[in-house]
């Protein structure tokens, strides 16, 4: 009998997707054992990505005040979520926290802005801004606007914006489960628009929202038919006051069974290990740098998230490598537990009489 695991690895190392049955096993397998799995994903993305591992931060650069009713996000005008509302920071805050995410080793820098899409003038302005920003940093400019025409697309792509980010979040069939003031399809048009400007497109999902398995493998499909060079793979966050809330699905083991299953349909595709990676895979986040190639460091749109420090130390502690990054290993250092910055000393309560 073929082995599966090598089965996977070899169609993905020829950039071949698996057919739908290898996916739903992928993903509900009762026979799958998750470490060949994982490692079956390693080889196409060792052999496109090495051990590198790319870091991302991302700005949110304007909260709440949002028209539509995407249940899942604290930012939305149907959301009771306790958010500080504000309106586009001033370049200046911009500017300050570009600077420190270059200094903390970053690849790439992500503005997001809430809203259902800019206006011309406001598009204006954010061209105006990443120009600026891409002739002061060497780090690539990444963008989430919400929903773009040719218009807009036109201004940013001739700024130099280096990617559009507009994720999919889900299968088309259940998109009116999640959202209803826009469609699928619209977020589908801004990517195309996106690439006919010129601006390299970033489309992913969110697992967890009450999703079925085929949902999960109908994204993976479309984004590799869309041809989208970089996926953020989102596990919920389940923030209290909104009306998507967590289905029980996102055990560790779910969360990683999706990374590999968007390898192996994406094989050359930047994967990204987004939003939610902290709470859902908890002390197996490092396993899921066997497929994926790169991390949000720092926070999401409304939620905290790890720091440099503790993320470099989890990537080099598993034998990745941080990308660009110089000078002594994080990992190389003493004793430490987690959440303990000052010496380690014995527990007086612990001592026997």
């Amino acid at each position: 009998m073929s082995d599966p695991y090598a089965q996977l690895a070899e169609e993905a190392l020829a950039d071949r997707p698996p057919s739908p049955d290898q996916a739903r096993w992928v993903l509900d397998g009762e026979d799958v054992a998750l470490l060949p799995l994982l490692h079956a994903a390693l080889q196409p993305r060792e052999k496109h990505f090495g051990r590198s591992v790319s870091i991302h931060v991302l700005n949110n650069v304007q909260n709440g005040l949002c028209p539509e009713d995407c249940g899942y996000c604290a930012q939305s005008k149907v959301s009771k979520a306790a958010i500080r509302q504000y309106a586009m920071k001033s370049d200046e805050e911009i500017f300050e926290a570009a600077e420190a995410a270059a200094q903390g080793g970053a690849a790439r820098y992500c503005l997001a802005l809430s809203g259902r899409g800019p206006s011309v003038p406001r598009t204006r302005r954010l061209a105006d801004l990443i120009a600026k920003l891409k002739a002061e940093y060497r780090m690539e400019i990444c963008l989430s606007v919400g929903i773009l025409g040719d218009e807009q697309a036109k201004l940013l792509g001739e700024a130099g914006l280096d990617r559009l980010n507009h994720n999919l979040n889900t299968s088309e069939s259940h998109y009116d489960k999640i959202t209803s003031t826009h469609t699928w399809q619209d977020r589908v048009d801004t990517l195309a628009a996106a690439r006919r400007n010129g601006i390299e497109t970033c489309s992913g999902l969110i697992i967890g929202m009450g999703e079925s398995s085929d949902d999960i493998i109908e994204v993976g499909f479309k984004l590799r038919e869309l041809d989208t060079p970089s996926i953020p793979v989102n596990f919920l966050i389940p923030i209290e006051g909104n009306p998507v809330q967590e289905d029980g699905s996102l055990t560790p083991e779910r969360c990683l069974r999706t990374l590999c299953l968007m390898r192996f349909i994406n094989p050359r595709a930047e994967l990204r290990m987004a939003g939610g990676r902290e709470g859902n895979l908890r002390g197996l986040q490092s396993l899921g740098l066997y497929p994926a190639n790169s991390l949000f460091v720092g926070g999401y749109l409304t939620t905290r998230g790890d720091p440099f420090a503790d993320t470099y130390a989890m990537i080099e502690d598993a034998g990745f490598e941080v990308a660009g990054r110089e000078g002594d290993s994080a990992s190389r250092q003493s004793f430490q537990l987690a959440g303990h910055e000052s010496p380690i000393r014995p527990d007086v309560a612990a001592r026997p009489d």
